[in-house]
């Protein structure tokens, strides 16, 4: 594959003023320090508090961040499919807004597709990689759905719903249409790069619960969206006849 030229790092955030400025300021110095060419695209996703204004503020002094609004309806998937269509990388990293992500991995992840690799996924829970602060009922609704989500697709992965991964924009090409309005995208990316054939490694990573703000993920409202996704999925993987395979 060709040499990737420019990191695009997509973050939707939604009523995310208390952690937004310092998440892009220490992406944007871990980037600059790599020498990663980079851009930082950062999604309103219709915030009610001063994330928009924010933004703003910390555009005039980063030229690498680009601020965009997501109109209504609002999602974290919508959200994240508006900063996709936004980029002017070659490759992207899904990030979260509240720093959870380490700014370390992200480099990594560069360093990785630069292999040749179509994408990058990150495990919390392989060696060399790790969670702070991780509510334990989450933990445990977490590991039983990657599971599930192993054991009907036989992939391997076992950190399928983070959403924090990497891939080259010739892959999220092939991907599209994007179904998913919520967090079940999270799902739908890497479910559907691995049933399509695109090559892909996996990385440890490294996981801190948010300091600031509230989380935005409903379990029990999300729970049937995710089964959705990833059932429509398996019916593409086995009775799809490779009408979606990467050519």
């Amino acid at each position: 594959m060709e040499p990737l030229r420019k990191l695009s790092v997509v973050i939707p955030a939604r009523d995310e003023e208390g952690c937004i400025a310092s998440t892009v300021e220490h992406l944007h110095l871990e980037l600059s320090l790599k020498k990663i060419p980079h851009e930082i695209v950062v999604v309103d996703d219709g915030s009610t508090d001063r994330t928009w204004e924010v933004l703003q503020e910390c555009a005039r002094a980063d030229e690498a961040l680009r601020p965009v609004k997501n109109p209504a309806p609002h999602g974290f998937g919508r959200a994240i499919i508006r900063g996709l269509d936004a980029i002017s990388g070659d490759a992207a990293v899904i990030m979260m807004a509240d720093e959870s992500d380490d700014c370390r991995d992200v480099a990594r992840y560069w360093e990785k597709l630069q292999e040749g690799y179509d994408c990058v996924f990150g495990s919390r829970f392989l060696k060399g990689g790790g969670t702070i602060d991780y509510p334990p009922i989450k933990y445990v609704i977490n590991r039983l759905a990657n599971l599930y989500i192993r054991l009907l697709f036989r992939h391997g992965l076992n950190d399928t719903t983070n959403a924090f991964k990497a891939y080259r924009k010739s892959c999220l090409d092939g991907l599209r249409p994007f179904l998913s309005p919520h967090f079940n995208l999270t799902v739908e990316l890497p479910l559907k790069a691995i049933i399509r054939g695109y090559s892909f490694a996996v990385i440890p990573i490294t996981w801190r619960n948010r300091r600031h703000g509230i989380a935005k993920l409903k379990i029990r409202e999300m729970g049937s969206r995710y089964l959705f996704i990833v059932l429509y999925l398996w019916l593409e993987k086995y009775f799809s006849c490779g009408d979606y395979q990467r050519r």
